[in-house]
C-alpha cells in the first residue's frame, strides 16, 4: 500500500523549500525542532499506520494564500513564488510549491476551495477555463507525489455578489450563479478523487432580522443542498457530503449555528441521509461548546464526518485559527473519534494559519509540525484511557440503572408515568443522592497526561 512517508516519483526542477528536507520522527527525545516527536506515519495501530488513522491534511487556503493579513492591518508574509505577472503561471508555481510542502511534511491529504488554487476571472466562463487549468496541474503532482484530495469546495462568502450569501440570498441571480460555481466544484473535487466535499456557509445567515425573511432563506439552502445531492447522484460522485457549522462572523448569525441546529435543519429538510458534520475546534468554541461536545452530538447520530483541526484564542472573540497543540483537548476530542470507530472518509484537516509575525518558511513546517505531533500524542494517550477502561467502566456503572427492571421499561418505552408513579409511591419512595466524581475523573485524565 501506498504511504504518503514514501519518496515521491518526481522531483520539482526548483525547490521552494531547499533548506528544508523531509520531516522524520526522531523520538519524544529529538531537540530537532524539524523532526517528529510523537507522530510517526508508519507506527502500526490495529493493523493500519498512524497515517491513515489521523489522515492529516493541510489547507491550501491558510498555508499557500495566507498573507498574515487581520481586521486592522495589510499582509506581513510574501512568498517567492508568489512573483509574476501571469496568474495562471504564478498559480501553477504556487501550486508546485504546496506539493513540495505536502511531501516533505509527509502530509497524505490536502484540501482547497476553488478561488484558493486558480485565480477568477471576468465571467463564469473565464473562471471555469482557469480552474481547469490547475485541476489538470493538481492531478498531474497529485499522481507524482501520492497525496491526495481530502475534500474540496466552493468559496461562496469572499467576492461581493455573495455580500448576502449565497443559497440564502435574496437575489435569484445570486443563487443561480452560486449554484452553478458549486456544480462545477463538486465536479473538479470528483476529477481529483476527493473523498468529500465540504458546504461552509460562510455568508448563510443574516446580520439583522429587519430585511430578512428567515424561513424562506432557511427553505432556499435546503433546496440548495438538495440541488447538490441531485448534481452528485447524476455525474457518479461517491464523496460524502459535509457541513461545517459555524456560530456568527462574518454575519451575526449562520443558519448552520452548530452541529445540533445542523442536525435539526437536515432532518426537517429530508437531508439526513446524504450530509455529515466536518467540526472545527474554533467554530466549536465561538458556539459556546467545546470541541468534545461537538464530536459527541455528531457521533451520536452517526453524522461524525471530519475535523478542521485548529483552535481559538480563549482571551479573542473570533475566529483566530490556531493551529492547536493544547494535548489535553485533543485527547478528550480523540477519545469521542475513537469511541465513533474514527472519521471514515474524513481527516484532520489543518485549517489554521501562522501568526501575523511568523513569515519565515520554516514557521509553516513548525506550525504543522506542533499539530501533528499534539495530535498524535493525543491520539495514543486516547487509546490507553479507551484501553484501560476505567472512564468508560464509570460512565456505564452511572446509568446501570436502566438497564433492567423498570429502568430499561423507561427506555423501551413500556414505562408509564401511571406505572412510575405506582412505584415512587410504593418502594422506591425518595432517590439517593449519589456523586458525579467530576473531579476524582479529571485527576484520572490527568494521570495520563502527566503519567
Amino acid at each position: 500500500m501506498k504511504t504518503a512517508s514514501k519518496p515521491a516519483s518526481r522531483k520539482s526542477a526548483t525547490a521552494h523549500f531547499p533548506k528544508i528536507g523531509q520531516i522524520a520522527y526522531e523520538g519524544p527525545a529529538t531537540k530537532n525542532p524539524l523532526a517528529f516527536r510523537h507522530y510517526n506515519p508508519d507506527e502500526v495501530f490495529d493493523g493500519k499506520p498512524l497515517s491513515e488513522h489521523l489522515r492529516f491534511s493541510v489547507a491550501y487556503w491558510h498555508s499557500f494564500r495566507g498573507t498574515g493579513a487581520d481586521p486592522f492591518g495589510s499582509g506581513t508574509i510574501t512568498r517567492k513564488w508568489e512573483q509574476g505577472k501571469d496568474e495562471i503561471s504564478v498559480a501553477k508555481k504556487r501550486m508546485d510549491a504546496a506539493f513540495e510542502f505536502f511531501q516533505k511534511l509527509q502530509s497524505p491529504f490536502w484540501a482547497f476551495h476553488d478561488r484558493d488554487i486558480a485565480p477568477e476571472g471576468r465571467t463564469l466562463a473565464q473562471s471555469n477555463k482557469n480552474l481547469d487549468k490547475l485541476v489538470a496541474h493538481a492531478k498531474a503532482l497529485q499522481k507524482a507525489t501520492g497525496v491526495k484530495l481530502l475534500w474540496g469546495t466552493a468559496c461562496l462568502f469572499t467576492n461581493p455578489r455573495y455580500m448576502a450569501g449565497a443559497a440564502t440570498n435574496p437575489d435569484a441571480h445570486v443563487f443561480a450563479y452560486a449554484a452553478a460555481q458549486v456544480k462545477k466544484a463538486i465536479e473538479v473535487t470528483q476529477e481529483l478523487g476527493g473523498e468529500n466535499y465540504v458546504f461552509w456557509g460562510g455568508r448563510e445567515g443574516y446580520d439583522t432580522l429587519l430585511n430578512t425573511d428567515l424561513k424562506r432563506e432557511q427553505e432556499h439552502l435546503a433546496r440548495f443542498m438538495h440541488m447538490a445531492v441531485d448534481h452528485a447522484k447524476a455525474i457518479g460522485f461517491k464523496g460524502q457530503f459535509l457541513i461545517e457549522p459555524k456560530p456568527k462572523e462574518p454575519t451575526k448569525h449562520q443558519y448552520d449555528f452548530d452541529v445540533a441546529s445542523g442536525i435539526a435543519f437536515l432532518r426537517t429538510f429530508g437531508l439526513e441521509k446524504h450530509f455529515k458534520f466536518n467540526i472545527e475546534t474554533n467554530h466549536a468554541t465561538l458556539a459556546g461548546h467545546t470541541f468534545s461536545h461537538e464530536i459527541e452530538v455528531a457521533a451520536s447520530q452517526g453524522l461524525l464526518g471530519s475535523i478542521d483541526a485548529n483552535a481559538g484564542d480563549v482571551l479573542l472573540g473570533w475566529d483566530t485559527d490556531q493551529f492547536n497543540t493544547d494535548v489535553r483537548e485533543l485527547t478528550l476530542a480523540m477519545v469521542s473519534i475513537l469511541r465513533a470507530g474514527g472519521l471514515g472518509s474524513g481527516g484532520l484537516n489543518f485549517d489554521a494559519k501562522l501568526r501575523r509575525q511568523s513569515i519565515d518558511l520554516d514557521d509553516l513546517f513548525h506550525a504543522h509540525i506542533g499539530g501533528m505531533d499534539s495530535y498524535a500524542l493525543a491520539f495514543k494517550i486516547a487509546r490507553q484511557i479507551l484501553a484501560d477502561g476505567q472512564l468508560d467502566a464509570f460512565v456505564a456503572e452511572r446509568y446501570s440503572s436502566y438497564d433492567g427492571g423498570y429502568g430499561a421499561e423507561i427506555e423501551s418505552g413500556k414505562a408509564t408515568f401511571k406505572s412510575l408513579e405506582k412505584l415512587v409511591l410504593g418502594k422506591l419512595g425518595e432517590p439517593k443522592l449519589r456523586s458525579g466524581k467530576q473531579e476524582l475523573l479529571e485527576n484520572l485524565i490527568s494521570s495520563y497526561l502527566h503519567g
